[in-house]
């Protein structure tokens, strides 16, 4: 049994607050620079050449990317002989993330109560997804979401009979629909199986892939290839302003469902979609 006292992982998760929204990761910025240089649209290099400027200057100045610094949103792979102790872990991750925003000077950006909409000023409490693995290793990575990508979800219980066509459909109808909302170029998240909510979940954890890995899966590898051909024929473009660059990437991840659905959730990331990771 290994132990991890709590006071580390405050500061791993503050460090990793400022890590992701200051600097843009090296599979996202090469793939910017790659659409640079492939895009046919002058305005849409325009836009590509100042995104790829911009990521210079948060990551050099130590500045947010974007002002939007997102809801804090978790991920924990958690060994089964790692034994934490000094107070709780979920207490720890969210003085992490007060931490990280005051001290990072990061927009606040989260309300107390859906409805009331009292911003909580510190950007607490975060989104914690948590699973439990094998080993005595704590991994953390922090992923702030700005809403501009996450309002363009997208959530459909389809039929089985519906298959691919019908996923492929229904994911580039998603990304149609957010236009230039999302902040193109985007990263499309697709989640497929499950439930209801392990679908959600599955399409926001294939945005933490590199961009451009293929799924293991022969099948689902086949649909990202497609639906990145579409969604890029859509001529939405960078910034939407048109052009041949509107994904960057689309990463599928899938589980085993039920005999009588298709779950399938979209997650947009913009064109920074922000992480970062540790390991304690």
């Amino acid at each position: 049994m290994r132990t991890i006292h709590i006071e580390k992982i405050i500061d791993a998760v503050e460090k990793l607050c400022m890590d992701a929204n200051y600097n843009l990761n090296d599979d996202i910025y090469n793939a910017l620079v790659k659409a640079y240089k492939n895009e046919e649209s002058e305005k849409g290099r325009w836009v590509l050449d100042n995104i790829i400027k911009n990521s210079k200057i948060a990551k050099e100045e130590k500045m947010a990317i974007c002002q939007d610094t997102g809801m804090a949103v978790v991920f924990l792979e958690i060994g089964q002989d790692v034994n934490i102790t000094g107070g709780s872990l979920t207490d720890a991750i969210n003085e992490g993330v007060r931490r990280g925003y005051k001290n990072g000077y990061l927009r606040c950006s989260v309300v107390n109560h859906p409805l009331k909409r009292v911003n909580t000023n510190d950007n607490t409490p975060a989104v914690i997804h948590t699973e439990v693995v094998p080993g005595d290793r704590l991994k953390i990575v922090v992923a702030p979401k700005g809403f501009g990508s996450e309002n363009m979800s997208g959530l459909a219980m389809l039929k089985p009979s519906d298959g691919a066509e019908g996923v492929i459909d229904f994911v580039v109808k998603t990304v149609d629909k957010a236009g230039p909302n999302p902040c193109p170029p985007v990263i499309v998240g697709v989640g497929i199986g499950g439930t209801m909510e392990k679908a959600a979940c599955l399409s926001k954890k294939a945005l933490l892939r590199p961009v451009g890995s293929e799924s293991d899966d022969p099948d689902m590898a086949e649909i990202e290839r497609e639906l990145k051909k579409r969604i890029n024929k859509l001529g939405i473009g960078p910034a939407g302003i048109g052009g041949n660059t509107t994904a960057l990437a689309v990463h599928v991840e899938y589980f085993p469902t039920h005999i009588a659905s298709l779950p399938v959730a979209v997650n947009i990331g913009c064109h920074a979609t922000r992480h970062a990771s540790c390991e304690l």
